[in-house]
């Protein structure tokens, strides 16, 4: 039997996130209305999850001295990483102290936020299919992994060129020929949440489409630990960074049936509750991991219009023990909306005429500073079909202009 307190009371059940940007803002809304006290940890102030928890606090969460002083001094039941770049040594240290639970593991944490420790898990441990793939702590290295120097094999091109902590597809390129090697690796330096001077180079996979398989780890009545698998979504990315998504995407029983066994297999290797989203590459009835993250996945913001139970919902339920719905209510879609000019406090025009699209729905994410390619909030679109839900929902943000104030 799970109990849950009252917040701000003796008995509060206390959340605590690390991150806080629009995935961890409806991770909070979720976890408030089942009356859960929530910490919002961001590294700048006024972020989106800041604005509606019970507590906000900034700090470098790469740093594991101020990380492991704010943990002890708020002692959260559970701590929730909603980013890769944490100090996640210092989580494996608090969670084998005993000081707090995280998310879904800190050894999930700390497998994920590098693409190292993830690919090699899964294609060296677990045996899955993936992309050929080297790693490169220079430019020279990252040269000999894509020519098949020093007598390791040719990745040979195209390829793409990963930072190995990025989210959201940051400091990714594809590169076609050796002269834009170098600029991609740059690139990787820059683009990526940590410098690591290092780089996941990959073999190009001429698939079909890509897919988000949201696997949700919850607990049953019996105590067991059970995964459960939402309809799989869709997307596009531009410069590996999303920019629409829809939820069902088509495909074959056999491919949807080897999706899941690789969902499975990867994250119960990770252990723990609550939400992964791992993306997978599809040709035909075949199918290659790509990547997971143990926390809701940026595509499943599609979820909001398509699912009974959201991600967030989804995520927030299972971490606290409680039972889980993964049914689909509508095909849907979400397509983003880019700040598209650098300011502070910007204005959204055109909110009422996205609202008038059918079946759509908006999230303005309130973040305090805009960047042109900042995704700013996401318009969402429910119909009958797909096709349709997707075209209503780019419809509806190209209605939404965000600018600066006057």
């Amino acid at each position: 039997m799970t109990t849950l307190g009252t917040p701000l009371s003796a008995s509060a059940t206390r959340v605590m996130l690390l991150g806080s940007g629009e995935l961890g803002k409806e991770v909070i809304i979720a976890l408030q209305r089942l009356g859960v006290e929530v910490i919002a940890v961001d590294r700048y102030p006024n972020a989106p999850g800041h604005q509606v928890a019970h507590r906000s606090h900034v700090i470098n969460m790469a740093d594991g001295t101020a990380l492991r002083a704010l943990i002890e001094r708020e002692r959260p039941a559970l701590v929730v990483p909603e980013i890769e770049a944490i100090a996640t040594r210092t989580l494996l240290e608090l969670e084998r102290e005993g000081v707090a639970t995280v998310i879904p593991t800190a050894r999930a944490a700390w497998l994920t936020m590098n693409r190292e420790g993830i690919r090699r898990l899964a294609a060296e441990d677990l045996g899955l299919p993936t992309s050929p793939y080297q790693f490169a702590s220079s430019l020279d290295e990252l040269r000999a992994a894509i020519d098949g120097r020093d007598g390791s094999p040719a990745i040979g091109y195209p390829c793409v060129v990963k930072p190995v902590m990025s989210s959201s597809g940051k400091g990714q390129s594809k590169v076609d020929g050796p002269d834009e090697v170098e600029a991609a690796w740059n690139y990787a330096g820059t683009g990526g949440r940590v410098d690591a001077g290092r780089v996941i180079v990959e073999g190009f996979i001429r698939f079909d489409y890509e897919i988000t398989q949201l696997t949700v780890r919850a607990r049953a009545a019996d105590g067991s630990i059970g995964a459960h698998f939402c309809e799989p979504i869709g997307h596009v990315q531009v410069a590996g960074d999303y920019v629409e998504s829809w939820q069902p995407h088509p495909m074959s029983a056999r491919a949807l049936e080897a999706s899941r066994s690789i969902a499975q297999k990867v994250t119960e290797n990770l252990g723990g509750t609550g939400i992964f989203g791992v993306e997978l590459f599809v040709s035909g009835d075949q199918v290659w991991f790509s990547e997971v993250s143990p926390r809701p996945h940026d595509t499943g913001l599609v979820t909001l219009s398509t699912q009974h139970q959201s991600e967030f919902e989804l995520h927030a339920r299972a971490i606290l023990g409680l039972p889980v719905d993964v049914s689909l209510r509508s095909p849907g879609a979400s397509a983003v909306i880019y700040g598209g000019v650098a300011a502070k406090g910007i204005v959204f025009d055109g909110v009422d005429e996205a609202l008038a699209v059918p079946g759509s729905d908006l999230r303005l994410f309130g973040k305090p500073e805009s960047f042109v390619k900042r995704r700013m909030g996401v318009a969402l679109a429910r119909a009958a079909d797909i096709d349709t839900a997707r075209a209503n929902a780019k419809l509806a943000a190209s209605k939404v202009t965000p600018r600066a104030a006057d």
